[in-house]
């Protein structure tokens, strides 16, 4: 696992690089979009060598995936608007990543109450997709734009983004109770 995280990585990486150079024209926003992947793609590694901890090889994976669809596909290749359904299927997924979060910290802290297990990979997921639609309204208010579409839905965008990432949590909490029932 190790071997295919450094693979989707490096691959994500050369992607930044070689739309850099593609497209040397096209300003600073572009540029900051695609240098800003490398970051985010190699966060797991920083955070591990920063702080010593092990980050779980399979959170690694997701994320990579999660960084690659949504920064690269979604940002960059601008997919989110291209691509009918591809913004829902990257907040599922976002759902997916941390609803697998929460297990974790539910595992670090050693709680084995299932209902309540269930109730914080939930909140948690919540909670996750919660901030992010309010750090995009904070960037469009501050910078301009629109990334939550409200000019074209309303609050549908943002309401249909928390619903499916609030999807994704569920899967994760079917698998945990299904692996933690007794």
């Amino acid at each position: 696992m190790k071997k295919i995280n450094l693979l989707l990585t490096l691959a994500t990486i050369i992607c930044a690089i070689v739309t850099i150079f593609m497209q040397p024209y096209q300003g600073v926003v572009v540029f900051l979009k695609n240098a800003s992947i490398i970051l985010t793609v190699t966060l797991p590694y920083i955070l591990q060598k920063l702080f010593k901890v092990r980050i779980n090889d399979g959170l690694t994976f997701i994320w990579i995936i999660f960084i690659f669809m949504a920064h690269y596909l979604g940002v960059v290749l601008e997919w989110h608007y291209s691509l009918p359904g591809f913004d829902k299927v990257t907040h599922t997924v976002s759902g997916v990543l941390s609803g697998y979060v929460a297990t974790l910290i539910l595992k670090h802290m050693k709680i084995t109450n299932l209902m309540f297990s269930i109730l914080f990979i939930i909140s948690f997921s919540f909670m996750c997709a919660g901030l992010w639609e309010i750090f995009e309204f904070t960037c469009n208010a501050l910078f301009g734009g629109d990334a939550q579409r409200v000019a074209e839905t309303g609050v549908t965008d943002t309401m249909l983004d928390i619903i499916v990432a609030f999807g994704g949590s569920i899967f994760v909490s079917i698998v945990y109770f299904i692996k933690n029932k007794k």
